[in-house]
């Protein structure tokens, strides 16, 4: 066989198992993977989706699950007075605003937890502390049992149980939900790491 050979044979293979790499992957994104990368996971009992509600944004705007069908965001659950761990989640979820903010897809949804103290002026006035433009951050207010039966039951980001008027949420968790408002991760809030876990999951919904 001659060099020629030799070469052109080589060359065919190399380009056989390139090819054949490309079109596993590609089959592979049909049942669980993307250009090599795992998808995330879908949280939650089978079939767990984010149920209706209808609260109010720091503009005084109806805000429903209507709003956010067909979009990725983030939600939390904080209060304005908070000296503890929210002033750190929501700096640290400046960083993901700065980094999304421009995509009309992405949405942040921030909850608070103390609806009687958190009127429409101290959440605007928040929101503006945190640099929120309010068409893809917003800053939501309704009733104290349905915000926290959003937190527990929806986003499942609180295991404990409505206990009445002294109840209350606080917790430093963010869950990320999908186009179909499915919620497909968990983030520490206070934690730069899962902050930057949080951005490079949000890039993977992106590209799934």
């Amino acid at each position: 066989m001659s060099k020629k050979t030799i070469f052109i044979t080589v060359f065919f293979v190399a380009l056989s198992a390139v090819f054949l790499g490309y079109a596993s992957m590609v089959i592979k994104n049909e049942t669980g993977t993307y250009f090599g990368k795992e998808k995330l996971p879908v949280l939650g009992t089978p079939g767990h989706k984010i149920k209706s509600f209808s609260f109010t944004n720091q503009d005084g705007q109806t805000v429903t699950r209507e709003n956010v069908e067909g979009r990725f965001y983030v939600a939390e659950f904080f209060f304005t007075t908070c000296t503890g761990i929210c002033p750190k989640m929501n700096t640290n979820l400046e960083k993901v605003y700065k980094t999304y903010k421009s995509n009309p897809n992405f949405l942040i949804l921030s909850h608070t937890v103390d609806p009687e103290v958190d009127t429409l002026p101290a959440l605007r006035a928040y929101a503006q502390k945190h640099h929120a433009d309010p068409k893809n951050w917003w800053f939501l207010t309704g009733s104290k049992r349905d915000l926290y039966k959003m937190a527990r039951e929806s986003y499942m980001l609180d295991d404990g149980t409505y206990t009445g008027p002294d109840d209350f949420v606080h917790t430093q968790w963010f869950a990320l939900v999908d186009t179909q408002g499915r919620v497909r991760g968990f983030y520490e809030g206070t934690k730069t790491k899962d902050i930057d876990k949080l951005i490079s999951d949000i890039d993977r919904l992106i590209h799934e």
